[in-house]
């Protein structure tokens, strides 16, 4: 799904990616990958969806498959791990029974930061199947369930943070690490498969307005 870009939009992103690195640098300088983060070139972040069953197993079981599942709406909290855990849970999950691939991609956008400065919505977007994927899965009845087992703080982050607790007053952006399992289910498959997930998210809580996502990075901070 990833692609180079070589069009101006691709040069602006990555200006935009570098007024967040001149925001937050001085937290989150010591996490793993950030780098990567900010000059990223397209790279598939370990998070994305699984590809749908080329062809699914007849069940042997009458259960029938579980109903439709509804968008997932960001809640309203300042709390940076609260928020993070549920944004994993939504970018985990997706129904192509429910909805279509452009209503899923712009709701996972509504979970983003309106502070466009920040904002990163590539990273959202490559972890939502491409058009022609999502109509290959929309032909299994595919969907996939998310259950978040944990979410903390990077241990780099909880160290530069103690170092200089000051520096995320400007953007107030934290980082996050969550786990969980992603399921995914088919037609003929209603028991389907379950497989661990782990993902780094930049989430923006100010004092004032409730928490929003500011992207996916590409690799997990311990």
């Amino acid at each position: 799904m990833a692609q180079h870009s070589t069009h101006p939009g691709g040069a602006s992103r990555v200006c935009r990616r570098a007024l967040v690195g001149t925001a937050v640098l001085a937290v989150l300088v010591a996490l793993a990958g950030l780098t990567a983060y900010l000059t990223r070139d397209g790279r598939i972040p370990s998070d994305a969806p699984a590809p749908p069953p080329s062809s699914p197993a007849a069940s042997s079981s009458p259960t029938a498959p579980a109903g439709p599942h509804a968008l997932s709406v960001p809640p309203k909290t300042q709390d940076p791990i609260k928020y993070g855990k549920a944004a994993a849970a939504a970018l985990w999950s997706y129904d192509t029974r429910a909805y279509s691939q452009p209503e899923l991609r712009k709701a996972l956008r509504g979970w983003l930061t309106k502070e466009s400065k920040y904002a990163d919505p590539a990273s959202v977007d490559k972890v939502v199947p491409s058009p022609v994927l999502w109509n290959e899965m929309a032909a299994n009845g595919q969907f996939a369930t998310a259950k978040v087992n944990e979410g903390h703080f990077p241990h780099a982050f909880t160290q530069a943070l103690q170092a200089d607790p000051g520096a995320i007053t400007e953007a107030y952006v934290y980082a996050v690490t969550v786990s969980g399992k992603q399921s995914i289910a088919w037609k003929g498959s209603p028991a389907g498969g379950a497989e661990s997930r782990s993902t780094t998210l930049a989430v923006q809580c100010r004092p004032d307005r409730p928490c929003a996502l500011v992207g996916v990075m590409p690799s997990v901070a311990p």
